[in-house]
């Protein structure tokens, strides 16, 4: 069984950056694509970015609200997939999810993944 802990979330300035981490235990992250959401108060979960597994060579989707903005990767090490932020804007603030799927058809839909983590808040705020 899968199981995903986010961790890297935090209060920063309008303009920052912070990493977020998403690491499992138990079984190789590199076999599922992984995906990260936020979703802010009131709001729907949003998709924001995904990396697709290893076997299909890691390709990065981002939305257009973080293209250019934030940047997925990998350490297979570490077991560990990294969400890269920065200029961060207060729009930003939300809870932030990994979710993953051996092979998701609708990478930024929220059903089209079977496991997730917990959530991590992003606050940017001066």
């Amino acid at each position: 069984q899968l199981q995903l802990v986010e961790s890297g979330g935090g209060l920063v300035q309008p303009g920052g950056f912070l990493r977020l981490s998403c690491a499992a235990s138990g079984v190789p992250l590199d076999l599922y694509a992984i995906a990260w959401f936020r979703q802010a108060p009131g709001k729907e979960r949003e998709g924001l970015s995904c990396i697709s597994n290893s076997a299909t060579n890691n390709r990065r989707y981002y939305s257009d609200s973080v293209e250019g903005r934030f940047t997925v990767s990998r350490d297979n090490g570490k077991n560990t997939v990294y969400l890269h932020m920065s200029g961060l804007k207060p729009e930003d603030t939300a809870v932030y999810y990994c979710a993953a799927d051996l092979d998701p058809v609708y990478i930024f839909r929220p059903d089209n993944y079977t496991f997730w983590g917990q959530g991590t808040q992003v606050t940017v705020s001066s």
